[in-house]
């Protein structure tokens, strides 16, 4: 992993921060002449102005209890506001001020207008809660063939069963088939550019995840182009996860407004990381940690996110569908408690998993 790091680091370190590098890729037509256009990335500076305005970030990676996955939370049938208020009523009463949620391109092509007023629902009652909220396009986490419609009842035991790749696979690997998500992504980020209740786009979730490696850069590059076309108000990353994707790695890192990354490790490995992407002169924005029983916990973790101010999004917010609680391995097949929870902080009624945790979090808030 140190080796890894280096060479990440010798990246950061070897490009200029105004100019990204550019990692050839092939990618045919109007795609390659789009993916090759001007790189209109924020400079440090920016970026940095832009992160001082801000209080400390804290928060969750946010989706109701009641949705199983993306599609779930957006489709007019099942959108729950009544939840989503509720929740996020929890959230605001420790202290967090950013959710983390992802889109879903499907829940947008079958009803454009009306998916983009349900963001703005949303957007609405985060408000109302005091908190910001940072919007997910892509992701290649989990099951690979999401289908609009009825989504499938949760596995008992089984973590994040029912949660769905966007696009999927193979689309994502498609440049035919990708390319057709360009007026998805120029409609939500043209119509929410200047929406002050987000606070950045964080463009692909872990790409080159279940396999795919550098499958995955052509819909990445892409996706950046489009959205520097628009460029909005708000920044645009895509998070850092897996060291060995070193392509993937130094692209994100050089074309990111601000670095984002995940991080499950317990505090020295965490801390190495946060050393290294430091020297990259950006902010830096950790938008995926906490998972108790591999030793990344609110009570080791978030005081050192907070010491080097990084802002700090664990996943999940309140127990719920998507079986988060459990291990990513380790099903549990009556569906039982686990001995401990792997995410999440309330069960649905409010009550902290973890009372310490809780006013932990309050206090390094201080709420």
């Amino acid at each position: 992993m140190k080796k890894l790091l280096l060479l990440l680091g010798l990246a950061l370190l070897g490009a200029p921060a105004a100019q990204a590098q550019k990692v050839k890729t092939k990618t045919k037509g109007g795609a390659a002449a789009l993916a090759a256009g001007t790189n209109r990335r924020w400079s440090a500076a920016q970026a940095n102005t832009w992160y001082r305005a801000r209080p400390w970030m804290t928060g969750a990676n946010f989706i109701p209890s009641t949705a199983i996955n993306q599609l779930e939370m957006w489709q007019v049938a099942t959108f729950d506001p009544q939840t989503i208020d509720r929740e996020l009523g929890y959230a605001e009463g420790i202290g967090f001020n950013t959710m983390r949620v992802f889109l879903h391109s499907l829940a947008w092509k079958e009803d454009p207008a009306g998916f983009k007023k349900r963001v703005s629902d949303y957007l609405a009652l985060a408000d109302k809660h005091h908190i910001g909220t940072i919007l997910v396009f892509f992701d290649d986490c989990w099951n690979k063939a999401p289908q609009v419609g009825t989504q499938p009842a949760p596995k008992p035991g089984v973590h994040n069963s029912g949660w769905v790749q966007d696009p999927g696979d193979p689309a994502s690997r498609d440049s035919a088939t990708f390319m057709q998500l360009r007026p998805y992504v120029t409609d939500v980020l043209t119509s929410f550019a200047h929406d002050k209740r987000i606070v950045l786009w964080d463009l692909y979730n872990e790409p080159g995840n279940n396999g795919k490696g550098n499958a995955s850069l052509p819909l990445l590059r892409n996706t950046f182009a489009w959205a520097e076309a628009v460029r909005p108000d708000q920044p645009l990353s895509a998070g850092l996860w897996d060291w060995n994707l070193t392509t993937l790695n130094t692209f994100q890192a050089l074309h990111s407004d601000v670095v984002t990354y995940h991080n499950y490790d317990d505090v020295p490995a965490h801390q190495r990381v946060i050393e290294l992407l430091e020297t990259h002169g950006r902010p830096l924005i950790c938008t995926e940690y906490m998972a108790r029983p591999r030793n990344s916990r609110f009570v080791n973790i978030l005081p050192l996110l907070k010491k080097y101010n990084v802002a700090a999004i664990n996943w999940g917010l309140v127990a719920g569908k998507t079986n988060t609680k459990y291990q990513w391995d380790t099903p549990i097949a009556d569906g039982s408690e686990p001995n401990e929870w792997f995410h999440e902080v309330f069960r649905p009624d409010g009550t902290p998993y973890r009372q310490d945790e809780a006013d932990l979090i309050k206090k390094l808030n201080a709420k």
